[in-house]
């Protein structure tokens, strides 16, 4: 399939997932009970006052005329006014989600930096003790919950030890790097700013670690079953029996190859990372959008609602579509030929 079609198939996929969403979280949100319009005024408003607010947010109006409206808005890159903060849905999301977007970046990193090795030497040495090593670190990331293991980390290195911090993204008296990423490690690098960029990096690593730590399962799990099938393959005996080295063999055959049907579940980790990293900013107080969206459900946000959950679910398709371009690029057979 060509790259053309592969991008227009996801461009009317994301039209209709985007609208789905946004169908199904606009029902629910406004099947909560509670009165966002009280709970914006305060519980010692007069009715007159409520009522106005209802008015200026458009909740006295039908279902589905505040629907029509609300996808209007979207269309015009306009997410709606955040009941909560008063400042637009999209400014907040600007302020947050790169937070959000830092920590699963690095959390995949870290399970794809050391869930692929751990998989190809399982598999290599399989049924060894060291195939044992990985097998038990796979089982013990795949359940172990989260939030334990996020506060079993703030209390081993930040409370016993302190050699970690144990919540934000800063420590207190260092300025945010100037403003072009959003990602304070990747800004911090850009300004050459070494204070800034120490503290982010410490920052990071305990929740990095723990949102990491499940996928790092999945993934060594995922790569050994891959290698062991692949190293079955014909190819692969014959590149053994031309004399090629075994490092060429593993990486230049086997894993290049075992890496494929991986890419799929490493690509769609990213954005389980993305909404799983709500346990985790919780418990490390890491500002990103899962506190936001936390704090926007306790306070009956829709708009704040409705703008991640649409945000979210556009990057998730996104993925998908990088996903097949990385296919692309691995297997020579699903290119087009021209």
């Amino acid at each position: 399939m060509s790259f053309v079609s592969i991008v227009r198939r996801r461009l009317i996929f994301l039209v209709f997932v985007v609208f789905g969403v946004t169908v199904v979280t606009f029902v629910i949100s406004h099947m909560i009970p509670g009165d966002p319009a009280r709970m914006m005024a305060g519980d010692r408003a007069t009715n007159e006052i409520v009522e106005n607010m209802r008015r200026q947010l458009g909740l006295d109006q039908p279902l589905w005329r505040q629907y029509l409206t609300y996808i209007g808005q979207i269309a015009q890159g306009d997410f709606g006014i955040s009941i909560r903060t008063q400042r637009p849905v999209i400014d907040d999301i600007k302020r947050f989600f790169p937070a959000t977007i830092e920590l699963a970046l690095a959390a995949l990193l870290f399970a794809v930096a050391a869930g692929i090795p751990l998989g190809v030497v399982s598999a290599v040495a399989k049924d060894r003790w060291i195939d044992q090593i990985s097998r038990t670190i796979s089982v013990t990331g795949i359940s172990t919950p989260a939030f334990w293991l996020g506060l079993l980390l703030i209390y081993i290195f930040y409370g016993r030890l302190g050699i970690l911090p144990g919540s934000g993204r800063l420590a207190s008296g260092i300025a945010p790097p100037p403003t072009i990423t959003g990602l304070y490690t990747v800004d911090a690098l850009l300004a050459l700013d070494w204070t800034a960029l120490r503290s982010a990096l410490q920052h990071l690593l305990l929740p990095a670690l723990t949102l990491g730590f499940v996928h790092l399962g999945i993934v060594t799990r995922q790569i050994r079953s891959a290698m062991l099938e692949v190293l079955q393959e014909d190819y692969v005996r014959t590149a053994r029996a031309s004399g090629l080295s075994r490092r060429s063999v593993l990486f230049g055959h086997a894993l290049r190859n075992a890496l494929i049907p991986s890419v799929t579940m490493i690509g769609l980790a990213f954005g389980d990372l993305l909404y799983g990293a709500v346990l985790t900013e919780t418990v490390f107080a890491w500002p990103g959008m899962g506190n936001y969206v936390v704090q926007s459900i306790t306070a009956l946000d829709f708009p704040a609602i409705m703008g991640f959950t649409v945000v979210a679910s556009t990057a998730y398709v996104l993925l998908n579509l990088a996903v097949d371009l990385v296919y692309m690029w691995l297997d020579p057979q699903i290119r087009e030929v021209n």
